[in-house]
């Protein structure tokens, strides 16, 4: 597999070997001793699946306390997926970083602690694949707005299928500031 590092530090894209043949093709999507040589230490706890219509968008998502790395990918369709720096004491926090992942050419992305996370569905439909490092708590669950302007995240769809509770995000001038007094 090839490691790309992304410029939002620790967070990464992968490519894993591909083997295509006249029946199909194989990869392997996950070997805990091959990711830790890559730099990717978290320990996944949880799979989750998620499958979306085009259009949809889900995000800007991420876990308050003790926070959740992702390592994600598409198992079919294709998304713009959408990784904001939220560490507060990171030289590109405020910073966003974007990218298509798909299920043909099976790419990974792996999202350390620290990110809000998001991502539009651009094929008919798109099934998601993730692991996190934590299980889901809906009491740390928090959302940033996906249009915020300050962040300036430039989607491919303006006008996308969106959560009730996505639609009624903070913004991300509100999430900084709950930062400032929670040192």
């Amino acid at each position: 597999m090839e490691v790309e590092e992304l410029h939002l530090a620790g967070a990464k894209l992968i490519r894993p070997k591909l083997f295509r043949d006249a029946r199909g093709f194989f990869l392997e999507t996950y070997s805990e001793p091959r990711y830790r040589s890559a730099g990717i230490e978290a320990h996944f706890v949880q799979d989750n699946h998620s499958r979306s219509a085009q259009g949809t968008l889900r995000g800007l998502h991420y876990q308050s306390s003790p926070g959740q790395a992702k390592l994600l990918r598409v198992s079919s369709g294709r998304i713009f997926d959408v990784i904001v720096d939220i560490r507060r004491e990171s030289p590109t926090f405020g910073k966003w970083h974007g990218l298509y992942l798909d299920a043909e050419e099976h790419h990974q992305l792996f999202i350390p602690v620290g990110f809000a996370h998001g991502f539009c569905v651009v094929s008919e439909l798109a099934e998601v694949l993730y692991k996190v490092s934590t299980p889901y708590d809906a009491a740390t669950e928090c959302a940033i707005r996906w249009n915020d302007p300050e962040l300036g995240v430039e989607w491919p769809d303006a006008s996308p299928l969106l959560s009730a509770r996505d639609q009624s995000s903070e913004s991300f001038a509100d999430f900084k500031a709950r930062l400032g007094s929670n040192p």
